[in-house]
């Protein structure tokens, strides 16, 4: 199949699929004789896969570890566990860090007076006055 077709099976945008091929994520897809990428179904598959991991906040690294793992049928289900809890510790850093900056701007928002008033603490500690 051409990339487009790749591209509806698998749900994933075509730019998006040559640009994992062009980082090495996605093997470099054999071409036809008029030079039209050609994919099959377990490239599809991989393209799902990707997609999968991605929409659950997988870095590109990590995808790449995980790519080689579903493909060693001799790994060991550890090393995918340990992958995944280094991806929940990052998901907590970024959880504390969000609501850091959510209290941050809670505290500027009761500030503020939010009427017609023209002065507001919001952008007052925004410039830094």
């Amino acid at each position: 199949m051409r990339i487009q077709e790749a591209s509806i099976e698998s749900g994933m945008p075509a730019k998006t699929i040559r640009f994992y091929e062009s980082i090495g994520i996605l093997p470099a897809a054999a071409r036809a004789a008029n030079g039209y990428r050609t994919f099959d179904q377990q490239d599809v598959r991989t393209l799902k896969f990707i997609q999968r991991a991605r929409n659950l906040g997988f870095p590109i690294d990590d995808i790449q570890k995980l790519l080689s793992l579903w493909q060693d049928k001799s790994r060991a289900s550890a090393d995918v566990k340990a992958l995944a809890m280094e991806h929940v510790g990052e998901i907590d850093r970024k959880i504390k860090q969000l609501e850091s900056v959510k209290r941050a701007v809670m505290h500027l928002a009761r500030r503020c007076h939010g009427d017609d008033r023209p002065d507001c603490p919001i952008l007052s500690e925004l410039a830094d006055e």
